[in-house]
Order: C-alpha cells, then sequence, then structure tokens
C-alpha cells in the first residue's frame, strides 16, 4: 500500500520522465531534420522574410533622403569636410529627380520610386545606414553575413538555423539572381560553419525554364519509386560510412541534401512556374527579369520557404559612377511597379502582417559628383563614387511602424548622424522581429559561440511598432 507521501513523490518522479522523453523525442526529431520548423525565443511579429537587394549601391540622395541644400550649392564645393571617399569627388551634385510627399505620413520619395510610394504608410525608412568601408566585397559581405572578412554564415542561413521551414519539399533559404553570381559569388548565401542544409540554394531567374531554372530537378530515366530505392541504398551506404567517422558536418549536410533534392521534385516546378498566376496578377507585376523574379518570390513565401533574397542583377546595376540619372531611371524602371505589386499582394493575402520586407544595397553613394578615374567612370562627370558613410534602406510588414523615418544624414547626405543604424543593428532588429535575442541565437564553433551580430548590434525600437 502507498501512503499519501510515496504516492506525490512516485507521480512527480513518473511526470518528470515523460517530459524527459518528449524532450528527447522532440530533439531526435530535430537532429533527424534539422530544417524542421522550431520556435524562436519568445513571440515574433515576421516569421518570414524577402529581402530585396539592390546590388551595388543605390544613391540614397536620389531615392529616399531628399537634399534640397545640394541645390544650393550646385557645382560649389561643399560648405564642410567631406568624410573620405574611395576616389576623389569634386562639387555638389543635386539629385536630377524629383521628390514629393506620400500618403498620411508625408514622406517624400523620389519620382524614381512613385509605385512603391504608394506604400509608404506601411514602410520605414531608415536614413542613418552606416557600414565600415566603401567597397563592394566587404561591404556585399557585411550587409549578408554580419562580417566583411572571414567566412561567416549568412543571415538567411542564420533564420534558417533557427526556425527551419515550413515546407520539407523545398529549400528554407533561396538566393536569386538572375544572369549568374554577384561579387564574392555563393559567399553571399553561405552557411559557413553551419551544417551546409542550411546554405542558400542559388537559383538563375535569368531562365524561364524550370529545368534550366533548376538543374536536374527532373530525371528522365527514372520514375519517382525507383529514385526514392536508389537513394535509400545511397543513404544506407552512407550511413554505413559516417559510423566510422563519428559526426561528419560535409557528409550529414550531402545526405540531407540528397533528400531535399528527391522533395523538390514535387514542388519547385508548381513554385517557379508564374504562368500559374491569373492575367490580373501578371499585369501587376509587370513585364521583365526582376518583375518575374519578385512574383516568384511571393509564391515561395506562400509555400512556406522562411528566406528569400532576390538580388538585382549579377556584377553591380546600381553601380553608377557615370550616367546617374540614365541608369538609376532604368533600374527604377525596372522593379519599382513589381515592389508596389509585391506589398499589394502580400497585404491582400494578408501576409504582409507577418511578412518582413526588407529594401536596400550595401552601401549608398556621394551627394558630390564623381571626378573622372581611369577605369571607373569613363571620364565623365555625372556620376556619384560609393558612400558608406550615410546610406538609406526600408522596411515593411512583419512587425514595422510603418510611415516613419529612423534617423538622418547630415545637411548633405554625406554621413549619418541622428540615430545611426550600423549594418550590425539591423541585423539585431530583424531577429528581435523574428522573436530572436540576437545575443542568444549562437552556435558553438572553435571553443567559441558565434552570432550574426558578432559582439556588436542594438534593437532599434524605433523600427519596431
Amino acid at each position: 500500500m502507498l501512503n499519501r507521501r510515496m504516492m506525490l513523490e512516485r507521480s512527480a518522479i513518473g511526470m518528470g520522465s515523460l517530459a524527459l522523453g518528449s524532450m528527447l523525442q522532440s530533439a531526435n526529431a530535430s537532429e533527424a531534420n534539422p530544417l524542421a520548423v522550431r520556435k524562436p525565443h519568445f513571440a515574433a511579429k515576421a516569421k518570414r522574410v524577402i529581402h530585396l537587394f539592390m546590388n551595388g549601391g543605390p544613391s540614397h540622395v536620389d531615392t529616399f533622403d531628399p537634399k534640397p541644400s545640394l541645390e544650393k550649392y550646385a557645382g560649389k564645393a561643399l560648405p564642410t569636410d567631406n568624410p573620405k571617399t574611395e576616389r576623389k569627388t569634386g562639387a555638389a551634385f543635386p539629385s536630377p529627380f524629383k521628390f514629393q510627399k506620400y500618403g498620411q505620413s508625408g514622406i517624400e520619395v523620389s519620382e524614381l520610386f512613385a509605385k512603391t510610394a504608394q506604400h509608404i504608410d506601411d514602410m520605414c525608412i531608415i536614413r542613418s545606414m552606416h557600414a565600415n568601408v566603401p567597397n563592394h566585397e566587404p561591404s556585399l559581405l557585411l550587409m549578408n553575413c554580419g562580417e566583411a572578412r572571414l567566412i561567416r554564415p549568412s543571415m538567411g542561413s542564420w533564420l534558417t538555423y533557427g526556425l527551419g521551414t515550413e515546407n520539407q519539399n523545398l529549400p528554407g533559404f533561396i538566393a536569386m539572381c538572375p544572369g549568374g553570381y554577384p561579387i564574392q559569388e555563393s559567399q553571399n548565401w553561405q552557411a559557413g560553419f553551419l551544417p551546409g542544409i542550411y546554405q542558400g540554394t542559388y537559383i538563375d531567374t535569368k531562365q524561364t525554364e524550370v529545368n534550366k531554372l533548376i538543374e536536374n530537378i527532373r530525371n528522365k530515366n527514372l520514375s519517382l519509386e525507383k529514385q526514392r530505392q536508389q537513394l535509400d541504398l545511397l543513404q544506407k551506404l552512407n550511413s554505413l560510412h559516417a559510423k566510422d567517422r563519428l559526426t561528419d558536418p560535409i557528409l550529414e549536410s550531402r545526405i540531407q541534401s540528397f533528400e531535399l533534392a528527391y522533395r523538390m521534385q514535387m514542388d519547385a516546378a508548381d513554385a517557379f512556374d508564374v504562368s500559374k498566376e491569373s492575367k490580373h496578377v501578371l499585369e501587376m507585376y509587370g513585364p521583365g527579369v526582376q518583375a518575374r523574379q519578385i512574383l516568384i518570390a511571393r509564391r515561395l513565401l506562400e509555400r512556406g520557404v522562411r528566406f528569400v533574397q532576390v538580388w538585382h542583377g549579377a556584377g553591380q546595376p546600381w553601380d553608377s559612377h557615370d550616367d546617374i540619372e540614365i541608369n538609376h531611371r532604368r533600374l527604377a524602371k525596372e522593379c519599382d511597379q513589381a515592389i508596389w505589386a509585391l506589398l499589394s499582394d502580400l497585404k491582400q493575402r494578408g501576409m504582409l502582417d507577418d511578412t518582413l520586407v526588407i529594401w536596400g544595397g550595401e552601401f549608398g553613394r556621394t551627394p558630390t559628383v564623381e571626378l573622372p578615374t581611369p577605369g571607373a567612370n569613363a571620364g565623365k562627370i555625372n556620376g556619384r563614387d560609393h558612400n558608406h558613410h550615410g546610406f538609406s534602406m526600408w522596411l515593411a510588414g512583419g512587425g514595422v511602424k510603418g510611415g516613419t523615418i529612423v534617423g538622418n544624414t547630415d545637411e548633405f547626405g554625406f554621413a549619418a548622424q541622428d540615430n545611426k543604424v550600423h549594418v550590425h543593428d539591423l541585423h539585431a532588429t530583424m531577429l528581435q522581429l523574428l522573436g530572436f535575442d540576437h545575443e542568444k541565437l549562437t552556435y558553438r564553433y572553435a571553443g567559441r559561440d558565434f552570432r550574426l551580430t558578432d559582439v556588436h548590434g542594438r534593437v532599434v525600437d524605433d523600427i519596431i511598432a
């Protein structure tokens, strides 16, 4: 017979065992499937991200940061000591584009993004961004990986590591760049020291046929059933090979990649086939490669992909060292309507509230004209040099405080001065919106706990609703 005290003691031990068993089962499931859905540290405002990357550095003083003082000093030296630039620049160079106020918030936006600006009340414009150096390579890696030189996981990899993905038949992280790789190539979406399954899957959206978009998406010789049998045998051989080598992360990543590649045959073709959209939707996004890949991005998010990065072309298309009026107008025309359509589409589908949309490049451009430099601007004096001291980005949806401006650059747009936001701060704020304390989302490697923000970063509360 059990007395009351013995009953409570044994019941308590039994409940603990049940809890432990449940925890171990959950841990084993997560280990067996690294892309399984996981909960963040706290309740998230956003659960997916689309990063619209304006590759090359769009000019903030020509897009989202009007500087009327440049008109006063047009063709003259600025009455201040200019920050150091990569190349020699000259006189003040007013924007050739008109700005006007939009929405209830009355935020001024350039005519280049007149359609996007119709959603200004859903957007938070950060006008005080700054980075470390005025060079593409380190600035690209800083923006994408939080580190300018060393091998580190990209933000898309960190996010899929932290949250997993909601569609096990598609990668959790997809990077789309038409026409080939950008500078630094796949390092921009690398997994670094995280397991390889978290690396971004590259898609060349210049291609329109699914078989060319994704190589080997179809096996012409074997049915799915035969492929499954073949893959099961391969997995058994790989497992035997892995047993003698303890935990080999490269081998484990390869095993997971084989499985994902098999499953992608089910959903990938459908996700990338925009012809299944209605005529109304296709017309809303507009023509061209940029419109198509932004529409594909929405389709991927809709199917549970966690992080989608949309690059505006390989090389540095926004790198306007000369002919900035011609080049920026052409580039904005390629994406302005599609960005407006994306925000409209997400809102209509009830997805904008929990989708974080990020727009920007790796840095901005100088408010002064770039002087002729061999190999840089063909001797023309109508462009701008790189500028990491101050530039603009915007965020929308996913818990962002819409219709707001965070920070400012100086009177002429050269450097951030009020409420300065470093790239590390942007990453910390992004993770906060996604339910993570950026200091606690870590991965132990080489005896140290690493994180996206390294040993830096602060959450910018002014961005969060």
